[in-house]
Order: structure tokens, then C-alpha cells, then sequence
């Protein structure tokens, strides 16, 4: 469980995997739920829907993602997921530098 809520499955972690500045998991946010709003310092990330649809809170904007979308979070904006979607919302979530939970601030 990351410091926000969601469930993630690590993929690749510079802690254990042959990455040094990245780390790759794959987010699973269960029908009804939001993540919580929350930002890092450091950290760039990209989002990648790979599985059903929910509501983006980027900033003080919000829009839909479903299956295909790729969203980018620059270091220092807050953002949350909800999944809108009668299904799991599976998202690949890609952070530079590696996911740290001390780099997580929840707002």
C-alpha cells in the first residue's frame, strides 16, 4: 500500500531491481474509490491506464482517463484518481526519481 491509498504490485525499484533513477508499479484502484490527494517533491510521474476509467485530479483540473490515456505529473502537483468505473482502474504509474514514501505528501 503506498502512502495514498492505492494498491500497488512493484514492478521494477532501484532498491531491488537493475534501475538506478526510475521505478515502475502498476496502481490498482478498486470501483468507488479515491485515491488521496497528495504530491511529490521530487518525483516526476507518469500515469498509463491499462485498465478500466476514472476521474484525474491534476492540479486544479479534472478530467476523464480510460484504457490508453498517459498522464504526466510534474514534481510538486497535487493530484488524486477515482475510479468512476464498475471494474478495478488499473493504472502503470512510472516515477523519476524511484517511488519514495517520504517524498509523498498527502494534502
Amino acid at each position: 500500500m503506498t502512502k495514498d491509498g492505492s494498491e500497488i504490485r512493484e514492478l521494477l525499484h532501484p532498491e531491488r531491481d537493475a534501475v538506478r533513477q526510475q521505478s515502475l508499479a502498476e496502481a490498482v484502484v478498486p470501483p468507488g474509490t479515491t485515491t488521496l490527494l497528495h504530491r511529490h517533491q521530487r518525483s516526476e510521474e507518469i500515469y498509463h491506464v491499462t485498465r478500466g476509467s476514472g476521474l484525474m485530479t491534476l492540479g486544479d483540473a479534472q478530467f476523464a482517463i480510460a484504457v490508453g490515456d498517459s498522464v504526466a505529473i510534474l514534481p510538486g502537483t497535487p493530484h488524486c484518481v477515482a475510479n468512476t468505473g464498475g471494474e478495478p482502474l488499473h493504472i502503470l504509474c512510472c516515477c523519476a526519481p524511484a517511488y519514495a514514501h517520504d517524498d509523498t505528501e498527502l494534502l
